[in-house]
Parts: structure tokens; C-alpha cells; sequence
């Protein structure tokens, strides 16, 4: 290998691992993460005043067939669970709010539901995949990730979040 190979190869292993230093992973401490209200962007919704909560964090985009897809089963979710402690928040991602309403009138939520306008909070959590999910206890650490939706692993998604549930309250 020549010098210009060997730096070439360097600089994208470094910038690999750079780009995963601010990524989350399962076991860490869920950032603050400010967002707006969706349908009210003055609001301001932060992540960790979810504080004892089981905390499902879905971000989504209107252009995305699979958020349409998991709409759903995150509706489900919340009615389910609600009373026991879950709290199911979608986190949209588009540039245009109006796309997302747009979205929301064929795919209604029965969940909360905040904008990344700076998309920061995104950027932390290290959002690769659209939908990219996060399973937060109630000590506010992530404790699953789960990128996409597919119909076949809701019942795997649904048994992490009773277990989650089922742990004793702070």
C-alpha cells in the first residue's frame, strides 16, 4: 500500500468512529433532547420530563412507509399501557410541518407527538434508519434500540415494554 492509500484509510476509520462517538447505545443516559410541540410549535416538550415513565421515542417522517405501517401498533401501545406507566412519543423529522400533518390526517396518533426542527436530538441519539425506535426506562436509560417496522416484530417490541413495565417504579 502507498502512503495515500494508508491515509485514506485512516482518515475513514477515523471518521467512522467519530460519527458513533455521539451516537446513543443501550445503557446510556437519554440526552435532554428539547423539541417543539407538532402542532404547536411554540411549546416546548423535553424528553427526560417524562421522568418515571416508560418511554417508547419513535421518530418518524411523513415520506416514510414503514411509520405508516407502525402508526398503529404505537396507538395500540398507548391505550394498552398507559395506566401501568408507557408513554409513547413520535418524534417527526420533516422539513415541512406541513408534510407531517398531511401524514397525520391519513395516519391519525393517539400518542404525544414533538418536531426535531433542528433535527439535534436526532443527531444525538444517532438516527440512522426511518422509523428508529428507543425503549427508555424509568430511570431514563435506553434500554433498546429497533430500527424499521415490521409487522412480525411487534410481539418482540410488546414484550420488551411489559418488561420494562413490570420493573419496580424509582
Amino acid at each position: 500500500m502507498n502512503w495515500r492509500t494508508n491515509i485514506l484509510l485512516l482518515s475513514a476509520v477515523g471518521l467512522l468512529s467519530c460519527s458513533t462517538l455521539y451516537a446513543a447505545e443501550v445503557g446510556q443516559k437519554l440526552s435532554a433532547c428539547p423539541l417543539t410541540k407538532l402542532s404547536n410549535s411554540a411549546q416546548a416538550v423535553e424528553l427526560n420530563s417524562f421522568s418515571g415513565k416508560v418511554l417508547y421515542v419513535d421518530f418518524w417522517a411523513s415520506w416514510c412507509p414503514p411509520c405508516a405501517k407502525s402508526f398503529p401498533f404505537l396507538n395500540e401501545l398507548q391505550q394498552q399501557y398507559a395506566l401501568e406507566g408507557l408513554q409513547v412519543i413520535g418524534i417527526n423529522l420533516d422539513e415541512e410541518p406541513e408534510d407531517a400533518e398531511e401524514f397525520l390526517l391519513r395516519f391519525p396518533a393517539k400518542f404525544t407527538l414533538a418536531s426535531d426542527l433542528t433535527k439535534q436530538c436526532a443527531e444525538d441519539l444517532g438516527v440512522v434508519a426511518m422509523p428508529s425506535s428507543y425503549l427508555i426506562d424509568r430511570k431514563g436509560i435506553i434500554r433498546h434500540i429497533h430500527l424499521g417496522f415490521r409487522a412480525g416484530e411487534t410481539e418482540d417490541l410488546r414484550k420488551m415494554v411489559k418488561q420494562l413495565l413490570a420493573e419496580p417504579v424509582i
